[in-house]
C-alpha cells in the first residue's frame, strides 16, 4: 500500500519525517556471542539511518509501506490493570495490529512522578499494514476510548501505548519519534522489550533494532550494561503473572503442586479418590503439608492409557472440583485442572479452576488453545510426543539432543499459544518428565533444565523466564533405577529429582506426597537464596 507520510514542522511548514531506506539487510542474522558481532551491522545501519528522505517546504512524499513489524510498549496504573491490558490487546488486534509475541509481565515501581500507584508493563510485537502516524493514531484513539485523557505527564494512566520500533525506519517529528526516544533510561522498558527477543536475531528488522542502540553487542549489551536480569526481582521492578485474582513472582519461592487424580486407573493412585469425600479428604491432607496447588485429573495419561471422552471426564471431575474449591482450607490456594479437552477446560476454570494444565499443550484439542485464551487463566503447557497411547513408541523416542530438541518443541507449542491470544506471561513450561521419554531422557532433563531455558532464549528470553513445572513424582523411571515396583515406594527417589530440579531452575514441583516434598523444597529454596547472598556479597 501508499502511504502518505507527512507532519507538521517546528516551524510550521510541512516536512517529512527521517525514515529509514528499506533495504534488506542479510546480514548479521545469528547473534554470536562475541564482543564484535555487531560491528558490521553497526556500521551498515549508521549508512542506513543517514539516508533520510527529504522534501522542501509543503511538499508531501508517498513512501511504499508493505506490513511492518512493530514493538509497542504497555503501561497501566489506574482501576484492573491487567483488565486494562487484555482490552488494549483486543482492540489491537480488531484494529490492524496483529500480535505475534508478547513480553513477561512486569510490576513496576513509577517514574519520574513518584506518588502514584505501581504499574503493569510489558510489551508485543506485531505485525501491521497501518504507516506510523496511522498506527500512532489508532493507539492514541485506543487510550482515549479506554478513559485516558490529558493530565499531569507521568502521571496515572488506565492504558499508555507506545510505539517503540516500526520496521527499520527511524521517524523524527513534532509528535512521533522512533525509536522512542526514552527507551535507552527505561528499565521497564527494556526489559520487557527484551523479553520480546531471543539471543539470536530471527529476522534482519530485529538485526536493525539491535543496531539503533549503537553498541557493538547490540539491545542484549546495552541491556547488560543497565543492569540487565539483576534489576528483576528487586522492589523496583518485579516479573510476575496473573493468577486468581492477583499477581505472583514465582522467583520468591518454589511451589509445592499436589496431585489428586479421581481416576480408576491411574499408575499411582489409580481408584483411591473416586469419592467426592475421599478426594477433599486428600485435598485436605496436602494442603495441611504445605501445598500450594491441587491438580485434579479425572482422565489418566499414564503410558498406554485408553481416553475418555469430554463428557465422561466431567462426569467424575466436576463434583470433586466443586467440592474441594468450596472447602475452607482451599483459601488462597491455587486448583488447576489437569485436562487436554477444552470443554473440560471451560467447564472447569467456569467452577472454581484457577489453571488450566494440558499434557498435550493444545496438540489433542484444536480448540484448546482458543478456548483458554479467552477464559484468561495461566496454561501449563507440558511436551509430549504423540498422546498417552502412543507417547512411548519407538518413533517418539527418538532424540538426538533431548534438552535442545524439548525447547525447540515447546517453544512451538508456545507461539502457537500465543498466536492463539493466550500471552506468554500467563503461560507455564513443562519439559514433560516421563511423557515421550527414556530414562536416560528424563535424567537428561532434570540435570538440564538450564540448558531447556537457554535453548529457548536463543528464540525468546520471554519464554525462557516462564515458570518451570516438573512432574517426576513415582514415575516408572524411578522404579527401574531404584528397583522399586510400586509406585508409592518411590517417594525417596522423587525427593532426589524434586531436589535436582529446583536446584537447576524449577520454580513448581508436582507431587504426590506433599509432605516430604515440601520439606525438600524449603532446603532448595535456602540453598538457593544463600548462593544469591553470597554471590552479592
Amino acid at each position: 500500500m501508499l502511504g502518505k507520510f507527512s507532519t507538521r514542522g517546528k516551524d510550521g511548514a510541512n516536512a517529512v519525517p527521517n525514515l529509514g531506506a528499506t533495504t534488506d539487510m542479510n546480514i548479521l542474522k545469528q547473534l554470536v556471542p562475541t564482543k564484535h558481532r555487531f560491528s558490521g551491522l553497526t556500521k551498515h545501519c549508521r549508512a542506513l539511518r543517514s539516508s533520510y528522505l527529504h522534501s522542501s517546504t509543503d511538499a508531501s512524499v508517498e513512501v511504499y509501506s508493505p506490513e511492518q513489524e512493530v514493538v509497542i510498549a504497555l503501561g497501566s496504573n489506574v482501576g484492573d490493570r491487567l483488565d486494562n491490558f487484555n482490552n488494549a490487546l483486543e482492540l489491537m488486534n480488531k484494529l490492524g495490529i496483529n500480535i505475534t509475541r508478547h513480553a513477561c509481565l512486569y510490576e513496576t515501581a513509577p517514574a519520574y512522578v513518584t506518588d502514584q500507584p505501581n504499574f503493569l508493563n510489558s510489551a508485543v510485537r506485531a505485525v501491521t499494514k497501518l504507516g506510523p502516524y496511522e498506527l500512532l493514531g489508532v493507539l492514541k484513539q485506543i487510550e482515549k476510548d479506554m478513559g485516558r485523557s490529558s493530565g499531569i505527564r507521568y502521571g496515572p494512566r488506565p492504558i499508555d501505548l507506545d510505539i517503540l520500533f516500526y520496521g527499520k525506519f527511524k521517524v523524527h517529528s513534532d509528535i512521533l519519534t522512533i525509536p522512542h526516544e526514552r527507551i535507552w533510561e527505561r528499565p521497564f522498558v527494556m526489559a520487557p522489550l527484551m523479553d520480546l527477543l531471543g539471543s539470536s536475531a530471527d529476522c534482519d528488522t530485529v538485526t536493525c533494532w539491535h543496531s539503533f542502540s549503537l553498541l557493538s553487542g547490540g539491545l542484549l549489551e546495552f541491556w547488560e550494561k543497565m543492569g540487565g536480569e539483576s534489576l528483576v526481582g528487586k522492589e523496583g521492578m518485579k516479573r510476575v503473572l496473573p493468577i486468581k485474582s492477583g499477581l505472583w513472582d514465582w522467583s520468591q519461592r518454589t511451589s509445592v503442586m499436589g496431585i489428586l487424580n479421581v481416576t480408576p486407573d491411574s499408575f499411582s493412585d489409580g481408584g483411591k479418590f473416586v469419592s467426592v469425600e475421599a478426594a477433599v479428604t486428600q485435598a485436605r491432607l496436602m494442603i495441611s503439608e504445605g501445598a500450594d496447588m491441587i491438580d485434579i485429573g479425572a482422565q489418566s495419561t499414564r503410558p498406554m492409557a485408553s481416553r475418555i471422552s469430554a463428557e465422561e471426564e466431567l462426569d467424575r471431575l466436576m463434583p470433586v472440583l466443586e467440592a474441594v474449591a468450596g472447602m475452607p482450607e482451599a483459601e488462597g490456594k491455587l486448583i488447576s485442572v489437569d485436562t487436554f479437552y477444552s470443554e473440560v477446560a471451560s467447564e472447569a476454570v467456569s467452577k472454581g479452576a484457577h489453571l488450566v494444565n494440558d499434557v498435550s499443550a493444545g496438540q489433542l484439542d484444536s480448540n484448546m488453545l482458543r478456548v483458554v485464551a479467552g477464559l484468561r487463566v495461566p496454561y501449563i503447557a507440558m511436551h509430549m510426543r504423540g498422546e498417552p497411547h502412543t507417547m512411548q513408541n519407538s518413533e517418539n523416542l527418538q532424540y538426538d539432543d533431548v534438552c535442545k530438541q524439548i525447547a525447540s518443541e515447546i517453544y512451538s507449542r508456545v507461539k502457537d499459544a500465543e498466536l492463539s491470544g493466550i500471552p506468554a506471561w500467563r503461560v507455564i513450561i513443562d519439559p514433560g518428565i516421563g511423557f515421550s521419554k527414556k530414562t536416560e531422557h528424563n535424567l537428561d532433563i532434570l540435570v538440564g533444565l538450564p540448558n531447556i531455558r537457554a535453548e529457548i532464549a536463543r528464540k525468546s528470553f520471554g519464554v525462557s523466564h516462564a515458570p518451570m513445572l516438573i512432574g517426576p513424582s513415582r514415575k516408572k523411571f524411578l522404579g527401574q533405577i531404584c528397583s522399586r515396583i510400586a509406585a508409592d515406594e518411590r517417594d525417596p527417589a522423587t525427593i532426589a529429582c524434586v531436589t535436582a530440579g529446583v536446584l537447576g531452575g524449577a520454580n513448581i514441583v508436582r507431587v504426590h506426597n506433599v509432605r516430604d516434598n515440601a520439606d525438600s523444597v524449603k532446603v532448595c529454596d535456602a540453598m538457593l537464596k544463600q548462593r544469591s547472598t553470597k554471590n552479592l556479597s
